[in-house]
């Protein structure tokens, strides 16, 4: 990879320093759901340790995802008004202090404190990012770079379980929580020696790169004042909210629920699905049953997100290669959140008809792969949609988002448990319902006006 300091800033052909902002985003986001998956998979040993119920579970997911919501917007209007560099140094910091916190917990109340702190620091990271790539990608390159991304999350979750096991079985679960804090500390205090806001500002950047970045850039590095009563008077915004809160309250469930659905539900057949049995023979003698159940349980936990990565970058590929075609972008945005929303619905329902855990899982996986299909068009919508307040925009759909996924979602499924009889079923009808909502939404969503350009519009 080509340095960015040593760039021949003289050079009449573009230098490549602005794909070390997709880097930098690429390995954040790894960081944040390492983070964020750490939680559900230590929550058998967080449980035991702190003699905690269900419910009480459920509210402790719900602690960082309503402090996620509540700083979502402030966080993005930040980035608008300082820039990222600034507040992603300090968001990264905040939530690796909370992180390695965690491990420090002693009560129920000590766990909530430490997990809404963490949720607080974690919300600025994806406005900031997406505000960094308005400000450093040409349009062309926005939806890779959002698609990457993307991918990095759902892969850097999907490996987290088995990660979180042999950490855990090392360490212990509290100082596994420390160990989860070290990254994020390294990438802040390098992104902030090297990330400048405004391409112009960085000695790696030479004219014929900036003039690539700003060729078909809207003017959205500049410290901007946010219109919110045109925000508020656009009814794609508010559908965009509604869409992606639809997409939170499902996906939610693969880093909260999941490894306790896996254990309670499915945990019996893993000695008898012939796609496990390896499982076992491998590990030999050096662990327990009860270790052997977690990291087969981790294993088919990881499906769902690993599907997902796959889906982001099949979904920008996708689009790019009907828009070529002469495609409309706007029928484009709209056809995949169709098949992506009710595709999910279907898969997901399907899933717990299968009595083997692992094409169960495989079902399921496809129903994440169905749902991700979206997220790229969302963001890239997002930023469209927003222009120079794609970062303000970014962060109050995220907000809606955490209201369904991080909020609502863990705390109603943490209800069924405790007071419908562990109605698992249930759970699944009511996301897959939510999902058909979702995808309803786009039919009235245009994903390709500014909202500066549609400030008339009823919302």
């Amino acid at each position: 990879m080509p340095s960015a300091f040593t760039s021949p800033t003289g050079s009449s052909r573009p230098t490549h320093t602005r794909h070390w902002v997709l880097a930098f985003a690429a390995a954040l986001a790894v960081i944040t759901y390492i983070d964020r998956v750490c939680m559900s998979q230590a929550k058998p040993y967080i449980t035991t340790d702190l003699a905690l119920t269900s419910q009480q579970m459920g509210w402790v997911f719900s602690a960082f995802g309503l402090a996620y919501a509540l700083f979502e917007i402030p966080g993005g209007w930040l980035g608008d008004k300082i820039g990222p560099r600034k507040v992603l140094l300090r968001v990264v910091v905040m939530w690796s202090f909370f992180t390695a916190a965690t491990g420090r917990a002693w009560n129920l109340v000590s766990l909530l404190v430490t997990q809404f702190l963490f949720g607080a620091g974690e919300a600025g990271a994806f406005p900031n990012l997406a505000k960094s790539f308005t400000n450093w990608l040409p349009a062309r390159e926005r939806s890779r770079a959002v698609s990457t991304m993307w991918l990095c999350t759902r892969w850097g979750g999907a490996v987290t379980p088995l990660l979180v096991v042999a950490v855990i079985s090392l360490v212990g679960w509290r100082w596994a929580f420390a160990v989860f804090a070290v990254p994020g500390l390294v990438w802040a205090a390098v992104f902030f020696w090297w990330f400048r806001d405004h391409p112009r500002d960085h000695p790696g950047v030479n004219p014929a790169e900036l003039a690539l970045i700003e060729e078909t850039r809207v003017s959205s590095t500049g410290h901007v004042a946010v219109p919110w009563a045109k925000i508020l008077r656009s009814r794609t915004v508010w559908l965009l909210f509604v869409q992606y809160f639809c997409f939170g309250y499902g996906w939610y469930f693969y880093i909260t629920w999941l490894p306790t659905y896996l254990l309670e539900v499915r945990g019996a057949d893993f000695k008898t699905s012939p796609l496990l049995a390896w499982v076992p023979n491998l590990l030999g003698g050096h662990y327990t049953p009860a270790t052997i159940k977690l990291v087969q349980g981790a294993l088919l936990a990881g499906i769902p997100l690993f599907f997902g990565g796959f889906a982001c970058i099949l979904s920008t590929w996708l689009a790019n290669r009907l828009a070529e075609r002469g495609f409309a972008v706007v029928n484009i945005r709209r056809g995949l959140a169709y098949v992506g929303y009710w595709g999910a619905a279907v898969m997901l329902l399907l899933s717990t008809h299968i009595a083997d855990p692992v094409w169960a899982m495989l079902a399921m996986g496809l129903a994440s792969f169905s749902l991700d299909l979206t997220l790229p068009i969302c963001w890239r919508t997002a930023m469209d949609v927003g222009g120079k307040y794609a970062g303000t925009i970014s962060g109050t759909m995220n907000m809606a988002g955490q209201i369904g996924g991080a909020i609502l979602g863990p705390s109603v499924v943490g209800f069924i448990l405790d007071h419908l009889n562990r109605n698992w079923s249930l759970t699944f009808a009511i996301s897959a319902a939510i999902y058909v909502v979702g995808g309803l939404c786009w039919i009235w969503i245009d994903p390709v006006t500014p909202v500066e350009e549609s400030a008339s519009e009823p919302a």
